[in-house]
């Protein structure tokens, strides 16, 4: 498959992180304005209770600093997964929240966790391991990319690193990431051909620039032409003879009232 066939741009690759940021931010600021606090609703690990923060605690955030940090990946992230893998963006996210959330609530600390951060590491693992496994230049691009974006983001999925994170909802993420790329398989994607040579029938000894490399690889001049002998095509197959037929009136001028015409012909 080539990629015209799958990477196409639609309104939704700019309208779903636009959408679910907006929505992160309108419940905290239901929160703020109306001093509801949620942090209650986040994973409570290995309580019955704290289940549906696994469904719950991605739209939850402590502060706007923690909401502003976790805003802009989501804006990145989102529209890549929904532009470069479409088949499958919205089972990658509905999945990753519940996949990295139940992973939180097995080994996380006996506190409350909350934020959209999992959900970040499983955007990051997957469409940096999805893309380095297709090969595909493209998607291999944007992997790296990824990489010098939220590289260094590797390190808070270790413990002792910050304790004030939630270290097991980003490694949560990094596994479902991870397992996620392993599952969903996507088209062996091919580069359109623009030029001959991309076919794989083409055969370089029937090529003719390809011919005037000799065997070691070194250009050859062509031969010069030969001299090609010009004729006029005139002199080869001249005009039929025309009858050319001229005619001249005049009137002379006579001595007296008389004038007479004369008609003279003449041909060539």
């Amino acid at each position: 498959m080539t990629d015209t066939n799958e990477f196409k741009f639609s309104p939704s690759v700019f309208a779903w992180p636009l959408y679910f940021v907006l929505l992160l931010w309108l419940v905290y600021w239901v929160e703020v304005k109306y001093h509801i606090y949620l942090n209650d609703y986040g994973i409570l690990p290995r309580s019955l209770k704290g289940l549906r923060g696994i469904v719950l605690s991605p739209f939850l955030h402590g502060s706007l600093e923690h909401l502003y940090n976790n805003s802009i990946p989501l804006l990145v992230l989102v529209a890549a997964l929904r532009y470069f893998y479409r088949q499958y963006a919205l089972q990658i996210i509905v999945y990753g929240i519940l996949l990295s959330g139940f992973i939180t609530w097995l080994i996380g600390r006996d506190s409350y966790h909350i934020g959209a951060s999992g959900l970040i590491y499983v955007l990051v693992s997957f469409i940096f391991f999805k893309g380095m496994q297709t090969g595909y230049y493209r998607l291999v691009a944007l992997s790296l990319t990824i990489i010098v974006l939220y590289g260094g983001m590797v390190w808070y999925v270790f413990p002792g690193e910050d304790q004030t994170i939630s270290w097991e909802g980003h490694l949560g993420g990094l596994v479902s990431g991870l397992l996620f790329s392993r599952i969903y398989k996507t088209p062996e994607y091919k580069r359109q051909i623009v030029y001959d040579w991309q076919r794989p029938d083409f055969d370089p000894k029937g090529d003719p620039f390809m011919k005037r490399f000799d065997e070691n690889g070194n250009f050859v001049n062509p031969p010069k032409p030969e001299d090609i002998e010009v004729v006029d095509a005139e002199i080869l197959s001249p005009l039929p003879s025309q009858t050319i037929r001229i005619v001249y009136t005049y009137v002379p001028v006579q001595n007296g009232n008389d004038q007479k015409k004369e008609s003279d012909e003449q041909t060539l």
